[in-house]
C-alpha cells in the first residue's frame, strides 16, 4: 500500500492547508517560547509553569462554550475570529516584560487555542461526509506533524543565533501564520448554524449533563497522558537513567513526528465505525503498555549506550503505534457520540483532555518515570491498558443513553 500524505481535493484539503500554515508557526513558537519568555521578557522558570497551567486550566474551561458559540454561530465564521484572536495573543507576547501582561495574555491564547480546536472539529463535520471524518482529521494530523517539524526546524535557527530580534521574529511569524490560516478557513463553504432549543429542549450546553459521554472524554484524556511522553518525560529518562546519549532524544522526536506524518491515514483506515473505533482504542492501549515496558528496560544496569539506543527505539516504535491507534479510535467515538447540531460544544469537551494533560501530564509523569522508575513505567502502561479496556464499555453506555439524544431535541 502507497503512502497517502495528500488529502483529497476539496473541503479536507483547505482545511489541511489551514493546519499546516499554523503548525508551521507554532512549531517555531513550541521551541523558542521558554527561552523567549524567560531570555527576553525575564521571567522566571516558576513563572512561566504557574502562568500556562493557569492558562490552560482557563483554555479548557472555554472551550465548551466557544464550541457552542460555533454551533449557534456557524463554525467556519467562529473558527475564522478564533484563528485572528490566537494571532492577536501571540502577537501580544511581542510587548509583555512582567508577570501579569505575559499571564493575561497566555489565558487569551489558550482559551482562542481551544475555542478554535473545538470550531474546526464542527467545522468538519458540516463539510465532510460522516463516515469519510477519521480517514479526514488523520490527514490532518499527517499534515500538523509535518508543519511542526518544518516550524521547529526555523525556530532552531532562532535558537543558534539567540538574540532578542531572532526570538520576536518566531513570535511574528506565528502570529501571521494564524492570520493568514484565517484566510485560507475562508475559502471553505458555509456551514449552517444549528437551529436554536427551543424551550423543550434542555438545557444550551447540554454536553456538560451527559454523563456517557464525559466518562468517554474522561478515559481519552487518562490516554493522552501519552502527549508529555516523547517531549518531556523521555528526555529526562534518557538523561538521568539510561546510557544513552543525549541525541537521542532528537532521534526519537524524529522517529515519532515522521511515523505519524506517514502512517497515521493508513492506521485510521481499519476505523469505520464505533464497534472498529473502540477495538483500535483497546489494541492502542495494550500497544501502549507494552511501550512503557520496553522503555523501563533501557535502564538495565550496566547495558551498554548501544543496547540502551536500540530498546529506546524499539519503545518508541511502539509508543507512536500506540499514539496512532489511540488517535484514530478517539476521534470516530467523539463525533458519533455527539448529537447532531451541538458537535462544536462536544468537541470543545472532548479536547479538554489535551489541555489537562498539558497541565497535570508533566508533573505526573516526571513523578511516576523520572522519580519511580521501572515501576512508574509499569504503572503508566497500566493506566493506559485500563483506559483502552474501559473504553468499550463506556461507549456502549453512551449509545444506550437517551438523555444525550432527548437533550439534542
Amino acid at each position: 500500500m502507497s503512502l497517502r500524505i495528500v488529502p483529497p481535493s476539496g473541503s479536507p484539503r483547505i482545511l489541511a492547508v489551514a493546519q499546516l500554515v499554523n503548525s508551521l508557526g507554532d512549531g517555531a513558537y513550541y521551541v523558542c517560547s521558554a527561552l523567549y519568555f524567560s531570555r527576553v521578557v525575564g521571567l522566571s522558570a516558576a513563572q512561566i509553569g504557574l502562568g500556562l497551567t493557569i492558562a490552560w486550566a482557563i483554555g479548557s474551561v472555554g472551550g465548551v462554550p466557544l464550541g457552542h458559540l460555533a454551533d449557534r454561530r456557524g463554525p467556519r465564521s467562529t473558527a475564522v475570529l478564533l484563528a485572528l484572536a490566537t494571532a492577536a495573543s501571540v502577537a501580544a507576547f511581542l510587548f509583555v516584560r512582567s508577570f501579569v501582561p505575559f499571564l493575561l495574555a497566555a489565558c487569551c491564547y489558550a482559551t482562542a487555542q481551544c475555542g478554535l480546536a473545538a470550531a474546526r472539529q464542527a467545522l468538519l463535520a458540516g463539510l465532510v461526509a460522516k463516515e469519510e471524518r477519521t480517514e479526514a482529521l488523520a490527514y490532518l494530523q499527517s499534515t500538523l506533524n509535518a508543519g511542526l517539524a518544518v516550524g521547529a526546524a526555523a525556530g532552531g535557527v532562532a535558537l543558534h543565533f539567540g538574540t532578542r530580534d531572532a526570538y520576536l521574529s518566531v513570535l511574528a511569524m506565528d502570529a501571521a501564520a494564524f492570520a493568514l490560516c484565517a484566510l485560507v478557513l475562508l475559502r471553505l463553504p458555509t456551514v449552517r448554524p444549528a437551529a436554536a432549543p427551543t424551550a423543550g429542549d434542555g438545557p444550551g450546553l447540554a454536553v456538560l449533563r451527559d454523563r456517557p459521554y464525559a466518562l468517554v472524554a474522561f478515559l481519552n484524556m487518562v490516554m493522552l497522558l501519552r502527549m508529555p511522553l516523547i517531549s518531556l518525560a523521555i528526555p529526562l529518562w534518557i538523561v538521568e537513567r539510561t546510557s544513552a546519549p543525549g541525541w537521542s532524544v532528537s532521534m526519537l522526536l524524529v522517529l515519532n513526528t515522521g511515523a505519524v506524518m506517514l502512517f497515521q491515514v493508513r492506521t485510521a483506515a481499519a476505523v469505520t465505525d464505533l464497534p472498529s473505533a473502540t477495538r483500535t482504542v483497546r489494541r492502542g492501549g495494550a500497544v501502549m503498555l507494552a511501550s512503557c515496558a520496553v522503555f523501563a528496560l533501557s535502564a538495565a544496569a550496566g547495558a551498554p549506550a548501544w543496547v540502551a539506543v536500540t530498546v529506546l527505539l524499539a519503545g518508541a516504535v511502539l509508543q507512536v503505534v500506540g499514539e496512532m491507534m489511540q488517535s484514530a479510535g478517539a476521534w470516530q467515538i467523539s463525533f458519533d457520540l455527539a448529537p447532531a447540531g451541538q458537535q462544536g460544544q462536544y468537541q470543545g469537551f472532548f479536547g479538554t483532555g489535551v489541555s489537562v494533560a498539558r497541565m497535570l501530564g508533566p508533573l505526573l509523569l516526571t513523578t511516576l518515570i523520572v522519580s519511580w522508575g521501572a515501576p512508574g513505567w509499569l504503572l503508566l502502561g497500566a493506566l493506559f491498558l485500563a483506559a483502552g479496556l474501559a473504553m468499550g464499555p463506556a461507549v456502549r453506555w453512551a449509545e444506550k443513553s437517551d438523555a444525550r439524544f432527548v437533550c439534542a431535541g
